[in-house]
């Protein structure tokens, strides 16, 4: 029988094994990650106060920028800890918030990114409709179907990834955490078919 104890830490993938090159890559995942930062930022500023982007557009434009804010601060900021104090690892619970924020926000922005589409097909395939099928009760109701659609396939996704047992050792092949890592280390062999299904 083997051993399937919750791991206490995971050992993420280093980016080098060299200290200049890890403090390169600290700098450089800092900079772009205060850009990312700023531009979000700004659209969000820039949607909340301009009355002129008071539209459905401007209002999924806001929602998406949230979105890119938490993909953003989910990885990077562990990503940029390990470079600068040279470690590799994350805790059990990291992990698991890690996988959790990350599978919430791409499915949440895939969705945002469908919605904006039918909002550029009813805008330019139905003009005369636009505001009935798109007015602000309507984009609000959107928005927070794609937000609950994010949660709920995260909780799914965390819940059947976390209750498989571990048993192959606690190093990740990659730099920040996600699901099929984690399948690697099941000791289950109907992890993929659960997670499939």
């Amino acid at each position: 029988m083997s051993n399937s104890s919750p791991m206490p830490q995971f050992l993420l993938l280093s980016f080098a094994d060299r200290r200049e090159l890890q403090l390169l890559h600290f700098w450089l995942f800092l900079g772009i990650s205060l850009a990312a930062l700023l531009a979000k930022g700004l659209i969000l500023s820039a949607v909340a106060c301009d009355h002129h982007l008071h539209t459905p557009m401007g209002f999924f434009l806001l929602h998406l920028s949230l979105t890119d804010l938490g993909c953003i601060c989910t990885t990077v900021p562990k990503a940029t800890h390990n470079s600068l104090w040279d470690t590799t690892t994350i805790s059990y619970m990291g992990y698991v918030a890690q996988v959790f924020l990350l599978v919430f926000f791409l499915p949440t922005e895939y969705s945002l990114l469908t919605i904006m589409c039918y909002d550029r097909y009813a805008s330019i395939c139905k003009p005369l409709h636009y505001r009935t099928l798109l007015g602000s009760r309507a984009c609000a109701h959107m928005a927070a179907a794609a937000w609950a659609t994010g949660f709920l396939y995260s909780l799914l996704h965390t819940a059947n990834i976390f209750s498989l047992p571990l048993c192959k050792g606690n190093a990740l092949g990659q730099f920040f955490c996600e699901i099929p890592h984690i399948l690697k280390l099941s000791c289950s062999h109907s992890g993929y078919l659960r997670e499939l299904g």
